[in-house]
């Protein structure tokens, strides 16, 4: 059996701990067991989304990227916010079948220097329960809000375009409550 190597050890042997290097490692653990922890998982995050819809794909990432988060707290770094990132200010678009939605992290080293961001891309499905493919990992050097948003705005019109959740949410409900 392959001994698995650790996000400390990953990065003092490529004497790499930049941003790239980072994802690099978060993207070969997502490689290796998204369809395991899905179907691992498979009847509780059922059991959420019959209950409450769309937040059984974030139970999906925690499932996924909690042992990324212990790995990076382990090697001396803080993702702001956790992994996946922030949904109020994640944004989505894309058929009902195949959604996808950009969320992020901003990766800092224990004497608060940042590193770059981590961003998560997750697909799913909004007719039942499916993760149509595997979740990607961009890795950006910036690290304020406005940059990270100009940057993923310039590698996709789709994100560019796509409102934040937040923003998504107080729009519903402004028009839930006109129209009642």
């Amino acid at each position: 059996m392959e001994k698995i190597t650790t996000l400390k050890e990953f990065l003092q042997e490529n004497k790499e701990s930049g941003i790239e290097a980072i994802a690099q490692y978060i993207e070969e653990h997502i490689r290796a067991s998204w369809q395991g922890v899905f179907q691992e998982n498979h009847d509780r995050l059922l059991e959420v989304y019959n209950k409450a819809g769309d937040p059984a794909y974030g139970t999906y990432l925690n499932f996924l990227l909690l042992p990324m988060n212990k790995q990076l707290k382990d090697a001396g770094l803080r993702p702001e916010p956790r992994l996946p990132g922030d949904l109020d200010i994640s944004r989505e678009w894309g058929n009902i079948e195949e959604r996808q939605r950009w969320m992020w992290s901003t990766i800092h080293t224990e004497k608060g220097e940042s590193l770059g961001t981590i961003v998560t891309i997750v697909y799913h499905d909004h007719t039942q329960f499916r993760i149509p493919r595997q979740p990607q990992i961009i890795a950006l050097n910036e690290t304020h809000k406005e940059d990270i948003v100009a940057a993923l705005s310039h590698r996709s019109s789709d994100f560019k375009h796509a409102r934040e959740f937040a923003i998504e949410v107080e729009e519903y409900l402004k028009n839930q409550q006109s129209n009642s």
